[in-house]
This record gives C-alpha cells, structure tokens and sequence, in this order.
C-alpha cells in the first residue's frame, strides 16, 4: 500500500513474460474486447503497455495499433487496441492512466490521428474528445470492422466515433480539410456495453 488506504500502481511498456498475464486480462474482458491469442500478443507486446501492481501482478493492458495512410506518411493513424482492467482494480484511475501513457507514446511518434469507437462517450468526453462522424475512418471500418464478429454493420453498430484534437500532429496545417487532420483520435477496441465501460472496465 502506498499511503495505506490504497495499493499503488505504476505503467510500464509491457515484456515478453507479461504475455500470458495480458493474455488472460483479454480473455476475461471477451464479452467487450475482440479476444487475442497468445501469440498475437507476443508478436506486438512492443505496443502494450501494462499497469503492474505493488506486488508484481500486471492489472491492466492497453495496446496500439497504426494505419497507413497512402502518399502522407504524416497522416498514419493509431488506434488504441485492448484496453482492459483487472475487476478487482476498475475506479482507480487505472485505465485513465493507461490511455494518457499511451497517448503520450504517440504523440512522440507523431502520427496523425487515432480511431476509437466506443461506447464509453462520458469517460472520453470527460479527457477532452469530441465524437466524429464514421465515415472519417473509413480504413479501420474496411480492414477491421468489416470482419467484426460482433456487429455485421459498422454504421448500425452502436458504437461512437471519438476524437481528441491536439497541436502538432503529423505536420502543422491553417484550417479547413488539412487542419482536420491534426487530430489525434483515440481509440478503445470494443472495450465494455453501455453505461458500465467508465464504471466497470476502468
């Protein structure tokens, strides 16, 4: 315990041998997130980062995502993938933290923007993003959402597009189309249904 009252948490880039402890905060979020196998995660553990107790246990799991964008390298988009809490530490502050330490990696890649398509409007809303229309992501729809095995139509699926505007994404632009593109748009992949995302999931 940190101060006595409450057990401290700190975020760090995720290792090979937190894999299966990952792994298994997936799979007990199945009913909200798109499930992973084991060597799915090995192969990206270099973009998780994890939420690791006092003890050593690994609580949380958050992952990222990048989309090219064809002739402008300086408008990839990111997406953040996996976004999960253990039960036992959901309230705390765990999955805020998770996704502010992740938008910080980011932005240090400079990438252009970020898709999330969430039902957790109150929680993004309340760190500043705003909902965006789909049709603004349509690479994630096409090359994700198409297969979903959740919905059978990303337009139908309740689902709401969300962005975070931020300065100095990619390259600086005045206004207009171009000035769109300096946002940075966060994604959470399936994360939880309805209200209970902010409450039960971080």
């Amino acid at each position: 315990m940190s101060d006595g009252t409450e057990p401290a948490f700190s975020i760090r880039p995720a290792r090979c041998g937190d894999a299966r402890a990952v792994y298994a905060l997936i799979r007990a979020n199945a009913d909200a997130l798109l499930v992973r196998s084991l060597s799915n995660v090995l192969e990206r553990v270099d973009r998780f980062l994890v939420a690791e107790a006092e003890d050593g246990a690994v609580v949380g799991a958050v992952c990222y995502g990048l989309w090219p964008e064809i002739g402008d390298e300086l408008r990839t988009s990111a997406e953040l993938q996996s976004v999960c809490v253990d039960a036992a530490w959901r309230r705390r502050g765990v999955g805020r933290a998770l996704v502010e330490a992740q938008i910080a990696r980011l932005r240090a890649l400079h990438v252009g923007q970020i898709v999330v398509l969430t039902y957790a409007t109150a929680f993004f809303a309340g760190l500043g993003f705003r909902e965006i229309d789909k049709h603004e992501i349509m690479y994630k729809l096409y090359t994700g959402c198409m297969n979903c095995p959740k919905h059978d139509d990303p337009f139908t699926c309740p689902e709401r597009a969300m962005a975070l505007w931020i300065q100095g994404g990619g390259r600086d632009r005045a206004s207009g189309a171009d000035a769109r593109q300096e946002r940075l748009v966060v994604g959470v992949e399936r994360v939880v249904h309805g209200e209970d995302v902010v409450d039960a999931a971080f």
